[in-house]
């Protein structure tokens, strides 16, 4: 069995970072056009060379996206950008768009090119049709089943690689491709703009009643009518496998470098426990937890298995069980540690440290240190630096997390 690829969201520098140091085998990125998460920091002309430098120096890839369903006024705008990206290293260029596709050959023609699920591939006569085309890797349309996949891969190219998101939220659109924002909102979600209506609380009014709204639902919550499930299949590490799949895509450029850190990390213990012990894999391992702890709407698996309830009517709300509280940035041998604040401390707290790679320690605060020495109880300034003592050597980046309060 060939180990998949774990593809993890960079929006901004630091949740590159984080992807990188949590596992990531590659991370998918935008410039500050043409991506599908305008909303996302993104990177700048200026940092988009040195975000790729970085991937490389660690042995990691990097694909850039270039996936919005252009206009007549953006595609004489693309030919740059797709030389700036190709010059810049990067390892591959995602489309959408035919057009795109025949500038990318033209003005980039040393990446290789990645077809977005938003093309929507569902069959292998499509999925070889596009690998004819040049199409290096198709990301499969999101409604298929792990059979569906299976049949794709069994009779397309075996070069045609394949890829499928398998981490985080969900659109309750075909693959993605809505209007129900341009309508509503005119920001296009098709341009990178989604104000995401499709999470907003709904009551029908009746013609001849104006100003007379009523519940869908026989209860007092209302009903969020378009609300998707996030997708999580950390469980199902072979399935996925079996179904010939070339890399594993987790959703979340906009989310938290966090949560980028969590996920990778999750997903990359489930894959390397697998392929370590295929016969032995735990569903229920530390990933199953580790998922748990960030912020994330209630799970499903999604189109994989087949037609599973994947709608959440009672709310849009996140789960949110845990804080990250600091990031770790040197520790000595003894567990002397230098952190800093992402959200308030206190002596006494019950605290997590997760570190790549390994399963979560569970200790308590016992006091902290400014860095002139001075003993504190509490640390509440955002971004200070301050001295911790863990009950181990921590690598930098390691996180400490605490549960959020009810």
């Amino acid at each position: 069995m060939k180990k998949p690829e774990l593809l993890s969201p960079a929006g901004d520098m630091e949740k590159l970072e984080f992807a990188l140091r949590y596992g990531a085998d590659a991370v998918y990125l935008a410039g500050t056009r043409f991506g599908m998460r305008a909303a996302s920091n993104n990177f700048a002309d200026g940092e988009l060379p040195r975000a790729i430098s970085l991937a490389h120096e660690r042995g990691k890839r990097v694909y850039v996206t270039c996936n919005i369903l252009p206009g007549n006024a953006d595609i004489e705008q693309i030919p740059d950008f797709l030389e700036f990206i190709g010059n810049a290293g990067a390892d591959a260029v995602i489309v959408a768009d035919l057009g795109v596709l025949g500038l990318a050959q033209k003005h980039a023609p040393k990446l290789k090119y990645h077809l977005s699920t938003q093309v929507s591939v569902s069959n292998h006569i499509a999925a070889q049709s596009w690998f004819d085309m040049g199409i290096d890797r198709i990301v499969l349309a999101r409604e298929l089943s792990l059979d569906d996949i299976a049949e794709i891969r069994a009779k397309t190219n075996p070069r045609l690689e394949l890829e499928a998101f398998v981490h985080g939220a969900m659109c309750m659109s075909y693959s993605g491709r809505c209007l129900l924002s341009s309508f509503m909102t005119g920001r296009g979600a098709n341009m990178g703009s989604c104000a995401q209506p499709c999470r907003w609380k709904y009551t029908v009014v009746e013609e001849k009643r104006p100003g007379q709204h009523f519940e869908i639902r026989e209860d007092e919550t209302g009903s969020y009518i378009l609300n998707a499930k996030d997708l999580c299949m950390v469980s199902h590490i072979p399935a996925l496998v079996r179904a010939g799949l070339d890399s594993f895509k987790i959703e979340g450029r906009v989310k938290s470098a966090y949560y980028c850190a969590v996920v990778t990390n999750a997903y990359r213990a489930a894959i390397d426990s697998y392929f370590k012990a295929p016969d032995e894999f735990n569903p229920d391992g530390f990933w199953a937890d580790e998922v748990l702890k960030v912020s994330h709407r209630e799970y499903c698996t999604g189109f994989f298995f087949g037609d599973i309830a994947g709608q959440h009517t009672a709310d849009s709300d996140y789960i949110r069980a845990w804080d990250i509280v600091a990031v770790v940035r040197e520790c000595d041998d003894n567990g002397n540690a230098a952190a800093q604040l992402k959200n308030r401390i206190f002596s006494g707290d019950v605290l997590e440290l997760l570190q790549p790679g390994k399963i979560p320690v569970c200790f308590t605060a016992d006091g902290f240190f400014a860095t002139d020495g001075a003993r504190l109880d509490m640390i509440n300034k955002p971004m200070e630096i301050f001295n911790i003592k863990l009950p181990c050597r921590a690598a930098p980046g390691s996180i400490l997390r605490r549960r959020a309060a009810e």
